[in-house]
C-alpha cells in the first residue's frame, strides 16, 4: 500500500482493476483505494503479470502493507500451471462416477476438453455435431476464445429473445459496476444505464454516480425554483439551493469514512487548540465595480469567472507574508513554534460526500489570475473526485467560503496543525454610513462582507488577529488590483 498523503495511515481496497494472471504495464491503473480523505486509483509500480492478490476488496490495511505480487511472465506460467493441472484431475472423478449412478449424458465429454488449449478446437469440432441441442456449442465458445464465465452471457445476445437480451445487458453492466457503486446508485436514485463510466474500459466509478446524482439534483432545482442572482458566490462554490433529503427521516446508517474523519479532526482541533474567533466588516464596493467593468474580459483571458473569492485569497496570502504568526505550526510536546516560509493555501469545498480542503501550494507566488484558475481547478476536481492525496495535505492556512451558501459568516474550526482559518461571508448590498469629502457623513448603498478569523490563542493574541484582519481589510477596500487585471 503506497503513501497516500500526509497523516494518512491506512487505505481500503475498493476495487481491483486487474485480476490474477493479467498482464500490467508500469503506471497502468491497478486498483482503487479509499482513504478517509480521498478515493484514488493506484498505478502499477512495474510491468509484468499480476501473479497474486493478497488483499481482498473492501479490506483495509496499513500503509506499507503488501497487497499484491507482480512477477514475470515465466513466473506467472509456473504459478498457474499447478492449478490448471489439478483441475482436470479432479473433474474426471465426478464425471466417471456420474454415469455409474445415472444415465449417460453427452455433456461430461466436453468438460475435460478445454484443459489442453492447443488441441481443444479440433476435439470440440468433432463433438459439436453429436450434441442434440445448441446449448453445448454455445457454452463451449467462451472457452475457445478465453472468455470468462462473467462475460459468457453476452456471447449469444444477438440470438436471444427480448428477455434474454435484457439479462445479457445486465450481466455486462455487472462486470463494470462494483457492489459499492450499485448501492450508491440505488441510494441516490441514479439509473446506471444512463451513466457514462470514466474508469478503465468504460467502468462506472463512484465519482461517476456522484456526478450523475448532482446533475439530477440541479435539474430538479431548476425545475422547482426561480433563478437567483449571485451575490458573492465563487466559481468554485456556486450558490445553490439545498434540496432537503426527506429519505433520511427515521433512518440509522453508518457515517462515511470522510464524515468520520471530519468528525474526528474537528473534535480534536477543539480539544488541542484554544480557539477564538474575531469578526470584521469590509467594504468591497471598489472590487464589485472592477468585476462589473472587467468581468467578461477576465473570463475570456483566464477562462474562469472574476468573483470575489480570488480577491479574498490574494489579500489573505499577502497578509500572511507580513503576519507570519498566522502562518505557523505549534509542536505542543516541545512548546516550539515553526513559522512557514511558504503560503500553502487550503480552500474549503463542500462536496456531496463532505467537506474537503484541497491545498494550493506556493499560493504566495501566484497573482490574481493564477489564484483564480487554481481555485476553480481544485474545486472542480474536488466535486468530481479527481483530487490526489497530496493535494489534500500540506496546507499552512485555510480559507472557508461560507458566503457561497448565502450565510453572512460563521465561526470556522481550524484544520490541525494550522493556527488560523479565515471565513468569508456573503457579499451583500446594504445602506451604510460613509464619509463624503464634500457632504460629510452620508448614507450610501455599498457592497459589504464579514470576515471571521478563528485563531489559536496559544500563539496568537487578539491584537495579532486584529492586525492581520486590518491588513486584509485595507487591501480589499483600497481595491488596487488594476495592474493584475491588465490595467495601468
Amino acid at each position: 500500500m503506497p503513501e497516500l498523503g500526509e497523516s494518512v495511515t491506512e487505505g481500503t481496497v475498493t476495487q481491483w482493476l486487474k485480476k490474477e494472471g493479467d498482464s500490467v504495464e508500469a503506471d497502468e491503473p491497478l486498483l482503487e483505494v479509499s482513504t478517509d480523505k480521498v478515493d484514488t486509483e493506484i498505478p502499477s509500480p512495474t510491468s509484468g503479470v499480476l501473479t497474486r492478490i493478497l488483499v481482498a476488496e473492501d479490506e483495509t490495511v496499513e500503509i506499507g502493507a503488501e497487497i499484491a505480487v507482480i512477477g514475470s511472465a515465466d513466473e506467472a506460467q509456473t504459478g498457474q500451471g499447478q492449478p490448471a493441472a489439478e483441475e482436470p484431475a479432479a473433474s474426471p472423478e465426478p464425471a466417471a462416477s456420474e454415469p455409474a449412478s445415472s444415465e449417460p449424458e453427452p455433456s461430461p465429454e466436453p468438460e475435460p476438453s478445454p484443459a489442453p488449449a492447443a488441441s481443444a478446437p479440433s476435439s470440440q469440432e468433432t463433438q459439436a455435431p453429436s450434441q442434440p441441442r445448441a446449448e453445448a456449442p454455445a457454452a463451449e465458445r467462451p472457452s475457445e476464445t478465453g472468455a470468462t464465465a462473467d462475460t459468457a452471457p453476452s456471447v449469444d445476445i444477438e440470438t436471444l429473445s427480448g428477455a434474454g437480451q435484457q439479462a445479457g445487458t445486465d450481466a455486462v453492466t455487472e462486470a463494470y459496476v462494483t457492489p459499492l457503486v450499485r448501492k450508491l446508485a440505488a441510494d441516490e436514485g441514479v439509473d446506471l444505464s444512463t451513466v457514462r463510466g470514466t474508469g478503465v474500459g468504460g467502468r462506472i466509478r463512484k465519482q461517476d454516480v456522484q456526478r450523475a446524482a448532482q446533475e439530477q439534483r440541479e435539474q430538479r432545482e431548476r425545475a422547482t425554483t426561480e433563478p437567483t442572482a449571485r451575490t458573492g458566490a465563487t466559481p468554485a462554490e456556486p450558490a445553490r439551493r439545498v434540496v432537503p433529503d426527506t429519505t433520511l427521516r427515521g433512518r440509522t446508517e453508518q457515517m462515511s469514512p470522510l464524515r468520520q474523519s471530519i468528525a474526528e479532526q474537528m473534535a480534536e482541533s477543539l480539544r488541542v487548540s484554544a480557539e477564538l474567533t474575531q469578526v470584521i466588516e469590509v467594504d468591497v464596493t471598489n472590487i464589485a465595480r472592477l468585476r462589473e467593468r472587467l468581468g467578461e474580459q477576465f473570463l475570456a483571458r483566464e477562462g474562469v469567472e472574476l468573483d470575489f473569492f480570488p480577491f479574498f485569497a490574494v489579500a489573505t496570502v499577502e497578509a500572511l507574508k507580513t503576519h507570519p504568526k498566522l502562518n505557523a505550526v505549534i509542536d505542543s510536546t516541545k512548546y516550539e513554534v515553526t513559522y512557514h516560509n511558504v503560503e500553502n493555501l487550503g480552500v474549503c469545498v463542500d462536496t456531496d460526500g463532505g467537506l474537503l480542503a484541497p491545498v494550493i501550494k506556493d499560493a504566495g507566488d501566484l497573482n490574481l489570475g493564477g489564484l483564480a484558475r487554481k481555485i476553480a481547478d481544485v474545486t472542480s476536481r474536488a466535486h468530481s473526485g479527481q483530487l490526489t492525496p497530496d493535494e489534500l495535505s500540506g496546507g499552512t492556512f485555510t480559507l472557508n467560503n461560507t458566503g457561497a451558501s448565502g450565510a453572512l459568516f460563521e465561526t470556522p474550526i481550524m484544520i490541525q496543525p494550522q493556527v488560523g482559518i479565515l471565513d468569508t461571508g456573503a457579499v451583500v448590498k446594504r445602506p451604510v454610513v460613509v464619509e463624503d469629502p464634500n457632504l460629510g457623513e452620508v448614507i450610501a448603498v455599498r457592497s459589504m462582507v464579514y470576515l471571521a478569523l478563528s485563531y489559536d490563542h496559544r500563539l496568537i493574541d487578539s491584537s495579532d488577529a486584529s492586525a492581520f484582519l486590518r491588513s486584509i481589510r485595507e487591501r480589499l477596500e483600497e481595491g488596487a488590483f488594476e495592474s493584475e487585471l491588465g490595467l495601468s
